[in-house]
């Protein structure tokens, strides 16, 4: 009976219905995984070395790069052995570690894109002010906050949810998630389902209603100024926005996919739903900032020239 309640593995249903179609799989989550390590790897060392980029902009992007890494070791080193296994069984204190570290990853992407809302607001609303008021000391305090709020307040719900005793251990997705751990449960999950509203609304709502904010108040100072200011305000945002919408479409997919009956959907639409937001990101991210902003293209164009200079030399 107390195995009953309490399974020491969970078992990802969806990769089930993979079948033939694992070798290939792997071969394309190998090459993703490999994209997204190169891309941001080129990010990090391009802005931790040019004294140029040191600014609080490009700070920020590097730690987009930095969690992007850090979702993506969590999630397809796992999901790459699942897909060759003939068994999809993982242990529950190594699923509640995905869980822990796919959430946090989320969370850390959504503060991150709040603070970077505010940077651009302050460059664009207020600038003048803007190397007295995003200072390093500010930039440091806000890139904590930004690390530090989610990391306990997602701890906080993968350990009320590792203390329910369970009366099931199949998961259907092919990564273990926080709510279907809690459909398990063979007690009421009341105080499950309020922390998880307010720690959801808190670093997932409060930073989307932010950024939103911060742009409706842009639009406003834009109204009425030049074009050469229009284009110069586009030029610096753009990048945020784009990643801004891509990543709040890729939460909205994977919130309305877990509050939906996956036995109901296509198997290869719910599995390709369900891994958006920890694969598109992560690649976009990179590629977003590092073709649109021309300091960080220059930068990198100028150490690719400079490396094939010295090869023919």
């Amino acid at each position: 009976m107390e195995n009953h309640t309490n399974p020491p593995y969970f078992n990802l249903t969806m990769f089930m219905n993979i079948g033939n179609y694992r070798y290939p799989a792997f071969a394309l989550c190998l090459l993703l995984c490999a994209i997204i390590i190169s891309a941001n790897l080129v990010i990090i060392v391009v802005i931790s070395r040019e004294k140029t980029l040191q600014e609080p902009m490009y700070i920020f992007i590097m730690c987009l790069s930095i969690n992007s890494l850090y979702g993506s070791a969590g999630f397809f080193f796992r999901f790459m052995r699942d897909i060759l296994s003939d068994s999809h069984l993982i242990p529950r204190t190594a699923c509640l570690i995905q869980v822990y570290i796919i959430y946090t990853y989320a969370s850390y992407e959504l503060t991150l894109l709040g603070v970077m809302a505010y940077d651009r607001y302050v460059a664009v609303c207020h600038p003048l002010h803007y190397h007295t008021k995003i200072t390093y000391k500010v930039v440091s305090l806000l890139v904590s906050l930004a690390w530090i709020y989610p990391a306990f307040s997602v701890a906080t719900c993968v350990y009320m949810s590792s203390r329910l005793p369970l009366c099931g251990n199949k998961i259907p997705k092919v990564f273990c998630a926080n709510w279907p751990v809690v459909k398990l449960s063979c007690i009421n999950t009341a105080s499950n389902n309020l922390v998880g509203m307010i720690v959801s609304v808190t670093t997932v709502f409060l930073p989307l209603a932010f950024v939103l904010y911060t742009y409706f108040r842009i639009i406003l100072v834009c109204r009425n100024r030049s074009a050469e200011f229009k284009s110069k305000v586009i030029q610096s945002c753009l990048p945020h926005i784009v990643t801004f919408v891509n990543y709040s479409i890729t939460v909205f997919c994977d919130v309305a996919l877990s509050r939906s009956n996956l036995e109901e959907l296509n198997p290869f639409l719910a599995v390709i739903l369900s891994l958006e937001f920890v694969v598109i990101p992560p690649i976009l991210n990179p590629l977003v900032y590092g073709l649109k902003l021309p300091e960080i293209r220059k930068v990198i164009l100028r150490t690719l020239s400079c490396s094939k200079s010295e090869d023919k030399s």
